[in-house]
């Protein structure tokens, strides 16, 4: 009889709804993660590969994506191990890696394409949310040295940034 119930209980953890709030709950910690990563590591022991990203670059690499394969290979040896792997820790493992290679595109879009502009589209954002990320992130840019930034979160940007939207007198 125990083990009809361990059984339906792996059943229940395999299912793919549980599989989507564990991508939603490790891209959350992600962005938990990459800011503490990004404020004590980057501008920390690996500024100089992070510094690399504070100056203006002649080529569309920098030193600095090294990092981003860290992530990379972290999220496809979780991916590859949860998908040969078929116990809950193996789904957990997954889902993961999926929330890890989920957060590392959204960065991308987000830091590289919208932020950085290093895959060139022009377009001028409106969203609020969009320019508050924005202006954080030149803020921490604004300064060159390892110590004297600020706005170390990538997916998220405190209130303080917040653009102020000019109203069209009528």
């Amino acid at each position: 009889m125990a083990s009809f119930a361990l059984l339906q209980l792996y059943d229940i953890h395999m299912h793919w709804v549980f599989g989507i709030c564990i991508l939603v709950v490790m891209v959350v910690a992600m962005e938990a993660f990459a800011w503490c990563m990004h404020k004590y590591v980057l501008h920390g022991p690996l500024w100089f590969l992070h510094q690399t990203h504070h100056k203006p670059q002649a080529g569309f690499f920098e030193a600095n994506d090294i990092v981003s394969l860290f992530y990379g290979i972290l999220s496809a040896a979780l991916i590859v191990y949860g998908d040969t792997t078929p116990t809950v820790i193996g789904f957990v493992a997954f889902w993961g890696g999926v929330g890890i290679a989920v957060y590392g595109v959204l960065y991308f879009f987000l830091h590289d394409v919208v932020i950085h502009q290093r895959v060139r589209f022009r377009y001028r954002f409106r969203n609020g949310y969009l320019l508050r990320l924005i202006r954080a992130h030149k803020k921490h840019h604004k300064h060159l040295s390892r110590t004297s930034s600020e706005a170390f979160g990538f997916l998220y940007a405190a209130p303080r940034y917040e653009v102020e939207h000019r109203q069209n007198a009528r």
